[in-house]
């Protein structure tokens, strides 16, 4: 039975060495008797051996499956130069391609020939856009990859996923890569544009494994979002590497001659392209038609490359905008400027570094991320959002005829503390006593948690913003024209500081703080001492060429009417401000026709004010009400024109006579406005402080925005 097994155990080899030995006459002993159970281990263990280290080589030779995942034109710029290096290492690589998005549609040129063209083999083509160009198709868009994205991943396995940039087709790629267990290799993650790419871009980040950044800067943000330095590479731009390398500008003209002509000459064409907000589409619609009115009015040939498939992107409606001087100005600015080469991207050298890196991933690590957390410092008192949103404030000066006011204000538009000073008369001493309340204020808010992100400033008269300027004062602050006030601030206070008048300030406050807030298209009256105003017309404060738009107080309504302080006649500021009904009330009070029955004794014309007029009134003075009556009529009328000529969507009263003018202006808007403006509606201003929340307000929205 021994015997029988054991031929049966080694009948490929010991049953047939018998056989053979018996035909030549020998007798040979059958091996599996022979050896011992100490021999067969170790025969065994030998063999593990061998079969392990054969494996251990078989993996070592094993290439590195990277799937690349283009979406557009745009990333496979970025792609391609390493779709290259991977493909000429074939030893080391295998290469799978992955297309989807814009590159299969024929509006964006079927894109996805140049791939072909570049001689890569395209594994999968997903169709994965839902047209619209609206936020709506992005979101479908995302859902429909990700439905196709898992079988093809299935299919393909790789070991990495190479994924590019900001786009919500790259998204869908990394959460459909993430959740499926798959490696993820994110190319120039860490930047910041300031629009929903950077939410986009950084949750790419968060689900890739590995990174390959482009610059320095990209590279601390992405360690600050707590991703391991292990891995993440600084290689530079991809694109950049094929830019560096190239040495004949004559390869790069004949491509412009052949879109814009042969006789184009080098140095002489513009090449333009447009960024927008993809979350503020109706914005970026007018910059796009502001830049093309540009362009065309600076009559130089210009390549405009074609938008892309976000939300906002595909309008050809254009109409006429007159802030297209800025665009035009910044051209005149750049066009011919040749500024030195600068290697912020790389220098030259990005594919060899990510495909060095690519090379050192070790997949028998983890699959899980790991992040680099910062130790966090135990607070001893509340940090909830709202005291942490309160510490970046600004400093808000308000010059009036009467005080000088300084205030520190919150981002939420609290005052958190204010000092009040008499207006001095004099230049000297008014800039001295500006110096001396800022500075004290600046020392305050340190106490008070409070970080001075700049200064605004808030005075009467008309303003240079850009220079930060005073051009004329009104007569009631003296020695106050052509005077540089932002110079002598800022150099004391080592702070940014913002100029204007009165009347755009209190627009300003409106927008952010009261009834302006998200209305594109409104305008303010300020009823006061004078009368002032600011335009808000798309979302931009309107200034005009010289400084003196929206000078609603000199407004004229009658071409006869009484002398204003600016020289003319029958303004509004001369029927319906502060002073004009103080100079009525006098006037009846010297004619003895003021006081009624129930108001208090005026011993003095001195002390006779249009507040005593508006108590006559209230208490039945005939002639008093007449008065007011005019001065409502004259504002009514004055607003009626502003209506028809910028067609504002709201108007919004400031100041301590905004109550009592409400009600006499929507009626005469109702009665002698054109029927498409008669329904706009008037009301009165909650901002108690208006002049020091706008100029608080210019330092606030310009800090703390991002401006590309």
């Amino acid at each position: 039975m021994i015997r029988r097994e054991g031929k049966r155990l080694n009948k490929g080899g010991e049953k047939d060495r018998e056989r053979s030995g018996s035909r030549s006459g020998l007798t040979m002993r059958p091996g599996p008797i022979a050896r011992n159970p100490h021999e067969l281990y170790y025969l065994r263990m030998q063999r593990m051996r061998e079969k392990t280290d054969k494996m251990e080589e078989n993996k070592a030779k094993r290439k590195l499956r990277v799937c690349v995942a283009t979406c557009n034109r745009a990333d496979y710029s970025k792609l391609a130069p390493i779709m290259f290096g991977i493909k000429a290492n074939p030893d080391e690589f295998e290469l799978e391609v992955v297309v989807l998005g814009s590159h299969l549609i024929d509006d964006y040129g079927n894109t996805f020939r140049m791939i072909e063209q570049d001689d890569f083999d395209i594994g999968s083509k997903l169709h994965t856009i839902v047209r619209g160009e609206d936020e709506a198709a992005m979101v479908e868009s995302v859902g429909l990859a990700l439905v196709k994205l898992p079988d093809v991943l299935h299919r393909l396995r790789p070991d990495i996923l190479v994924i590019h940039g900001d786009r919500f087709d790259a998204l869908a790629l990394a959460t459909a890569a993430a959740l499926m267990n798959i490696r993820i290799l994110h190319l120039e993650g860490g930047e910041v544009s300031g629009t929903i790419d950077d939410s986009i871009r950084h949750a790419i980040s968060k689900l890739a494994h590995y990174h390959a950044c482009c610059t320095r800067t990209a590279e601390q943000h992405l360690i600050a979002m707590c991703e391991d330095h292990t891995r993440i590479l600084l290689a530079g731009c991809p694109s950049y590497d094929k830019l560096l390398a190239a040495h004949h500008r004559d390869d790069y003209m004949d491509i412009i001659r052949n879109w814009l002509g042969d006789n184009v000459k080098e140095h002489d064409y513009i090449v333009a392209l447009q960024h927008p907000v993809t979350t503020d589409i109706k914005n970026s619609v007018k910059i796009y038609e502001l830049m093309l009115d540009a362009l065309i009015s600076f009559n130089k040939k210009t390549l405009v490359l074609f938008p892309n498939i976000d939300a906002g992107e595909n309008v050809l409606h254009v109409r006429d905008a007159d802030t297209q001087n800025k665009i035009y100005h910044a051209l005149e600015l750049q066009f011919g400027k040749r500024y030195p080469c600068s290697k912020i991207y790389g220098d030259g050298n990005a594919v060899p570094r990510i495909l060095k890196f690519l090379q050192t991933i070790d997949l028998d690590e983890p699959l899980q991320k790991t992040f680099c957390f910062p130790p966090v410092k135990e607070w001893d008192i509340s940090q909830d959002i709202d005291h942490i949103l309160e510490t970046q404030s600004a400093l808000a000066v308000d010059l009036g005829g009467t005080n000088l006011r300084v205030a520190i204000v919150s981002m939420r538009g609290k005052m958190v503390k204010k000092y009040t000073q008499a207006n001095p008369k004099t230049y000297e001493t008014r800039m001295e006593l500006i110096l001396k309340m800022c500075t004290e204020a600046v020392i305050d808010a340190v106490h008070l948690n409070c970080r001075i992100l700049g200064v605004g400033v808030s005075t009467g008269g008309r303003v240079n913003p850009q220079e930060g300027v005073i051009l004329h004062s009104t007569k009631l602050i003296q020695e106050w024209s052509s005077i540089d006030i932002r110079t002598p601030i800022s150099d004391a206070l080592h702070l940014p500081v913002w100029v204007d008048n009165d009347g755009n300030c209190a627009a300003l406050a409106e927008k952010k703080f009261g009834h302006g807030k998200g209305v594109e298209n409104f305008v303010t009256i300020i009823t006061g001492t004078g009368i002032g105003g600011g335009i808000i017309q798309h979302n931009e404060l309107i200034h005009g060429s010289t400084f003196c738009a929206a000078e609603l107080g000199h407004i004229m309504v009658s071409l006869d009417g009484p002398e204003c302080m600016c020289g003319s006649r029958g303004c509004i500021e001369a029927y319906a401000s502060g002073m004009a009904l103080q100079k009525e009330a006098k006037r009846l009070h010297d004619e003895e026709l003021l006081e009624v029955d129930g108001m208090v004794d005026l011993k003095k014309a001195e002390s006779v004010s249009a507040i005593h007029l508006i108590n006559a009134a209230r208490l039945g003075n005939r002639k008093a009400e007449a008065v007011l009556r005019t001065a409502g009529m004259a504002l009514g009328v004055g607003i009626v024109n502003i209506l028809h000529m910028v067609n504002p969507s709201l108007v919004i009263l400031s100041g301590v006579l905004a109550a009592h003018y409400q009600a006499p202006v929507q009626q005469v808007i109702g009665q002698r406005a054109l029927t498409s403006a008669q329904n706009i509606q008037v009301l009165t201003s909650d901002l108690e402080e208006p002049a020091l929340l706008g100029a608080a307000s210019m330092v606030l929205d310009y800090t703390t925005r991002r401006i590309y």
